[in-house]
């Protein structure tokens, strides 16, 4: 695939939030609404934004001006927990955590040691995200280095800012999934060369979780991160009840789960755990302390009947924290559907999940908590121009409930609440639309720059 185009105009209603915030009340505050603006962007970057009337004087005769009147853009989602291999899997009835993984997860990624078979899957994914309105994401792949590659070329065909790392796996699985500590960490190190800030790509150390990691592999994991300080660490923490009693009895000499993580140098800024639905006090406290960030699940959570994430305590401990669909466990790619689980998981324990705050944690939040805020999360100038078109009236019953909305923060509320993948009208990727519904209305308006006019 070529390069981005070298430039483009998009013109319709904008809403991002200005500034990352540290706690739940400053959103408001932050929110960027304007009714008519435009974004020019320029070689997959953000080279102005602003109200139509300002930014016409941007604008050449000849630039082409993609309008979206009856739509509403909002920066790219940003999935910060999603396993590619599990696709097929969604669905797999009847299991907790440790049990689902045995009876569905190993048979199905023992599949990918086939690199056409990797391939076949990872191009599926990806378009399943841009259907989804998903731009970024940390993405867990097999053991298999097949299955790295298979993702970042695929990735790499949309011009997608992907981050993604082979498991490592050397006990407790199936023998033909297991790897060993050093095989994990050469194979490790061969795929961070290879990929590791290769235009969008950027890798992530994957140790599955820590009761399918050796102490050997685990401090294996941690060398790595010495080694790489820029690259990722994506793991599971804390996510089943079982799960934590079985890593207590089998690293007895460290204080708890991600005491584990911690004692072998795998907490830090690029450090992303999934779940954390059972966190005690100190592990919350030593994931501000390092500056780590969690991902929240809600329909893997809920699925898997793991638990209810206490989102509100992120706050508290001025913890980073983003949105995962953590298909195949989470039953949705779609991160706006994510975000109404999300919803309900509060309400339960009697706490609200307000519109802005939602959608904060699937851009701006999110790009904080995978420390890409600087290059994604909203329509800064300079940022990546990655972006969704979003039609609020994708069916009869949103329309209707759309002519009710009293603010534009009741309009988010509803679409949020009743979202699913008729939503995405178009999914842009660098500046780029990367892809657009056949079935939305109406169609793109694409105008030349007019010489007057609004």
């Amino acid at each position: 695939m070529s390069s981005a185009i070298a430039r483009t105009a998009i013109r319709g209603r904008f809403l991002d939030f200005q500034n990352s915030v540290t706690q739940a009340q400053e959103l408001p505050e932050q929110v960027r609404y304007i009714e008519d603006a435009l974004l020019i962007c320029e070689h997959g970057k953000i080279q102005w934004f602003g109200t139509w009337q300002a930014g016409q004087s941007q604008l050449t005769a000849d630039t082409p001006i993609q309008h979206y009147p009856e739509h509403l853009i909002v920066p790219g989602l940003i999935d910060t927990h999603v396993h590619f291999p599990q696709t097929e899997m969604m669905g797999a009835y009847g299991e907790q955590l440790l049990e689902w993984l045995n009876s569905y997860t190993f048979p199905t990624e023992l599949q990918f040691s086939d690199q056409a078979y990797a391939n076949q899957i990872a191009q599926f994914f990806v378009q399943e995200l841009l259907k989804n309105g998903t731009t970024t994401a940390l993405v867990f792949c097999t053991v298999h280095p097949e299955s790295v590659d298979a993702l970042f070329e695929a990735a790499q065909q949309q011009q997608m800012r992907l981050i993604a790392g082979k498991v490592m796996m050397d006990r407790h699985a199936p023998e033909a999934l297991c790897d060993t500590a050093e095989s994990a960490y050469a194979d490790s190190k061969t795929l961070i060369e290879k990929w590791h800030g290769k235009g969008r790509n950027l890798y992530a150390i994957t140790p599955r979780f820590a009761p399918t990691s050796s102490p050997e592999q685990l401090a294996r994991a941690g060398q790595l991160k010495a080694e790489y300080p820029d690259v990722y660490l994506h793991t599971h923490l804390s996510e089943n009840p079982n799960e934590i009693a079985w890593v207590k009895q089998l690293f007895p000499e460290q204080q708890g789960y991600l005491d584990v993580y911690h004692h072998y140098g795998l907490t830090g800024s690029r450090s992303v755990f999934a779940h954390c639905v059972h966190l005690e006090e100190n592990e919350w406290q030593c994931l501000h302390q390092t500056d780590s960030a969690i991902a929240f699940c809600p329909t893997s959570n809920l699925f898997l009947g793991s638990g209810l994430f206490p989102l509100q305590r992120t706050w508290e401990h001025q913890v980073k924290v983003g949105i995962g669909t953590d298909v195949g466990a989470g039953t949705s790619f779609n991160i706006l559907h994510t975000l109404s689980e999300a919803y309900k998981v509060q309400q339960l324990q009697g706490n609200k999940l307000s519109a802005y705050e939602a959608l904060y944690h699937a851009t701006l939040g999110a790009a904080k908590a995978l420390d890409l805020d600087d290059k994604l999360g909203n329509f800064t100038v300079g940022k990546e121009a990655d972006f969704v078109v979003l039609d609020l009236h994708a069916t009869a019953l949103q329309s209707l409930r759309q002519q009710r909305a009293k603010n534009l923060e009741d309009a988010l509320f509803a679409l949020i609440t009743l979202a699913d993948d008729r939503n995405i009208h178009a999914t842009y990727i660098y500046g780029r639309r990367a892809y657009y519904n056949p079935e939305s209305n109406p169609k793109p308006n694409t105008e030349a720059h007019p010489t007057t006019g609004t």
